[in-house]
């Protein structure tokens, strides 16, 4: 009684009856608010026979079941070591994963070092992962200041440019992301930004598995209020589309710096990612599947990243190893995606990509339909997209011409249904 007089009290002071509030709440179900608000008591020994209060009292029941099963469904799905999640480790083996994970930065961007700071609960900063395999070295004052202030710092020491980035999102910031590279070589913006991208990937990343270990707590406990069960489920369906956000956001940085490494002046990856979406939706494929695909186009190229400036930048002929480096990119590129797990289910359409429809490719020889078909679409748009762009060695194809190479090709390098659609699409 003393919860329904306070609430009472308060709707009266609000103008509006504390019935009318539940009700406009929840349009297809009023009683769930009034038992939410710990009314049911009252209204049950007060208001309702004992068959209704039954049928009610089923109804809620059903409904926390129903509850709790779809948290334990969205938990299956995004806990640690699902795809969709960029950090997969047991606690006792994070170090190993953080110093994969700095290291995949350190190369990506071509840095001298990566550093991962991080605090956890009542711990202080300290040094959770590094590209050189040291997590023993003490915290400096600049990295403190940095997770402190939430700004980030740069400046020069030891003829090297120190970047430092704060692990931060709109309610804590757990640690920072320290990077160094040759002062004659500055870190680029568009590195820059993808290292801060990754840093909220971070932040997101953990406060879901927080969110989940939460979940796993409640939904086994036998007495537990809805209200409490939908207030999880709206925390975590609600940090799962920023966790979606911001995975999208990293996938086309991710693929810009690809781009500007590769000396792409025309954002190549994007265009192959976009017209193999748009192949998707001629042939009418179904949403995740077009998503995937879209990705893959991103960053069918992720494994140039890797490669040193020079061999993009070189004009004369390349040699024997300078070629094998290039042609084996791809491969690179599958290595950096394991490193990424939530990046994992496009990496088939990026390993087999340059596979032939007549059996005759890399890397397993696959012929045909066995191909998987993203890797038969990223495939057929990116040789488009290239044809059409100018290169060192010669100038952009127009559009009739390129599509008369790779009609001459269909059947032998592409799937023919493949080159049909491109065709549809583009004459």
């Amino acid at each position: 009684m003393e919860n329904f007089t306070n609430r009472d009290s308060e709707a009266k002071e609000s103008g509006v009856s504390i019935y009318s509030r539940s009700i406009n709440l929840l349009d297809d179900d009023p009683l769930e608010e009034i038992f939410a608000l710990n009314l049911g008591d009252f209204l049950t020994e007060h208001l309702i026979n004992p068959e209704l209060a039954h049928k009610i009292g089923d109804k809620v029941r059903d409904k926390n079941e129903s509850l709790k099963e779809q948290l334990k469904e969205l938990v299956s799905i995004y806990s640690i070591g699902k795809t969709l999640t960029l950090l997969g480790f047991k606690n006792d083996e994070d170090y190993v994963i953080y110093n994969s994970i700095a290291e995949t930065i350190k190369l990506m961007l071509s840095l001298d070092e990566c550093n991962i700071y991080l605090c956890t609960k009542s711990e202080p900063l300290s040094l959770r992962g590094s590209s050189e395999g040291n997590i023993d070295s003490q915290v400096e004052d600049y990295i403190l200041n940095c997770h402190k202030e939430e700004k980030d710092i740069v400046f020069e020491r030891n003829e090297k440019q120190i970047s430092v980035f704060p692990m931060k999102n709109n309610f804590e910031c757990i640690g920072t992301i320290e990077v160094a590279r040759s002062i004659q070589r500055p870190l680029e913006e568009q590195f820059a930004q993808l290292i801060k991208i990754t840093a909220g990937l971070f932040v997101t990343s953990l406060g879901l598995q927080k969110l989940i270990d939460e979940v796993n707590k409640l939904v086994v406990q036998k007495v537990v209020s809805t209200s409490e069960l939908q207030n999880l489920r709206a925390q975590l369906t609600a940090i799962i589309g920023d966790l979606g956000d911001q995975q999208q956001a990293f996938v086309e940085k991710l693929a810009y710096a690809v781009d500007c490494k590769g000396k792409y002046e025309n954002n190549h990856s994007r265009r192959t990612a976009e017209l193999s979406r748009e192949i998707c939706h001629y042939l009418e494929l179904n949403e995740k599947t077009t998503d995937l695909i879209y990705y893959a186009g991103l960053l069918q190229n992720i494994g140039k990243i890797t490669l040193s400036d020079e061999l993009f930048s070189k004009k004369g002929k390349l040699t024997k190893e300078e070629w094998e480096k290039l042609q084996d990119h791809p491969n690179a590129g599958v290595s950096l995606l394991m490193n990424i797990n939530f990046m994992s289910e496009v990496v088939p359409y990026i390993h087999y990509q340059r596979e032939r429809w007549d059996g005759e490719g890399t890397p397993e020889g696959l012929n045909g339909h066995s191909i998987p078909f993203g890797s038969r679409i990223i495939a057929v748009a990116d040789a488009y997209c290239a044809l059409r762009e100018d290169r060192v060695q010669r100038k952009a194809l127009s559009n009739e011409e390129a599509l008369e190479v790779l009609k001459s090709e269909s059947g032998s390098k592409w799937d023919p249904a493949v080159i049909e659609a491109l065709i549809k699409l583009k004459s």
